[in-house]
């Protein structure tokens, strides 16, 4: 895909509702363009909505967007992204939806019609061949997921043991 002169990526976007602005960075050098809704609702603690953004795109073949969370939501009013980042493959066309949580255990929260309710964050993507092998090359630091470096004050210590190892292996015994 060529570039336009500014160096920018140009990807085809339709309104789906007319009266929708388009995704837009609201500063220089930001990453993601804040998506809006089209629709007005409030979530009570705990509910869950797919709003509509009133907008779909055709990015190039090699291309995604990713929907991201808004960090100023999730601070003041507790809204996530339940499947976030989500992903906006090149062959979609539809209308991009977006599924927010309201996380906070006391307060409901409101989106108005035209409300900032995320970002677009588009990438270049490789396509990759799996190769199935019957072990993996080594690494330093191996098969060590969830918490394994350790550095947090639930997990107690800073060594880079996995505690939650330790739980797994004793009720494998059981």
């Amino acid at each position: 895909m060529t570039r336009d002169p500014g160096g920018q990526l140009p990807v085809l976007i339709r309104r789906v509702d007319p009266d929708v602005p388009l995704p837009e960075y609201a500063h220089p050098g930001d990453a993601g363009a804040d998506l809006r809704t089209t629709e007005s609702c409030e979530l009570a603690p705990g509910e869950r909505a797919v709003l509509p953004t009133g907008v779909s795109i055709a990015l190039p073949e090699g291309y995604a967007a990713f929907v991201h969370p808004r960090s100023g939501l999730a601070a003041r009013c507790g809204v996530a992204l339940v499947n976030a980042p989500g992903t906006v493959d090149a062959g979609y066309r539809g209308e991009i939806k977006v599924i927010v949580v309201n996380l906070d255990p006391r307060e409901s929260v409101r989106f108005e019609r035209f409300d900032r309710i995320a970002q677009l964050v588009v990438q270049q993507v490789e396509r990759v061949r799996f190769e199935e092998v019957a072990e993996l090359p080594d690494t330093a630091r191996a098969a060590g997921g969830f918490g394994s470096t350790g550095g947090h004050a639930a997990v107690g210590s800073t060594t880079g043991g996995n505690r939650y190892a330790s739980v797994v292996s004793d009720r494998e015994g059981q």
